[in-house]
């Protein structure tokens, strides 16, 4: 039964990714948050962790070890008009870029999709199993 916790780690990890995307792609505007400047893009890091206390077999899954802010620099657009535009009329942008948080989405779904197939291939598999042990 470890294959299934293998698959959940794997789920439960890739809908936080998708979760911090999504966050991302809904601030790419943002100039002002709570700490007071632009929003700052969050990434995920993952890290593999131990899913069975069987010494003989190391099945390994993943979690998220932290969300981090990244380190590319903020954008700097000029805007008069804007509200959040400094004397000179320059406006601090989020770093954040659509298009890569759009393939960052697409990866985390193909992913997320992957480990749902892999928990129903070995749903099926056990299932046939039983279905053999009952004859």
């Amino acid at each position: 039964m470890d294959i299934f916790k293998v698959s959940a780690t794997a789920l439960e990890a890739q809908r936080i990714r998708m979760n911090t995307i999504a966050s991302n792609m809904a601030n790419a505007q943002s100039t002002k948050t709570e700490s007071g400047g632009p929003y700052i893009r969050k990434d995920v890091v993952f890290e593999t962790m131990p899913v069975n206390a069987k010494a003989d077999e190391r099945l390994e899954g993943v979690r998220v070890k932290e969300v981090v802010e990244d380190k590319k620099p903020l954008i700097t657009l000029y805007d008069p008009g804007h509200p959040d535009a400094d004397e000179n009329g320059f406006v601090t942008m989020p770093n954040i870029n659509v298009i890569e948080e759009m393939v960052n989405m697409m990866m985390a779904l193909r992913a997320y999709e992957a480990n749902v197939k892999a928990f129903n291939v070995s749903k099926g598999m056990f299932q046939k199993a039983l279905e053999l042990g009952r004859l």
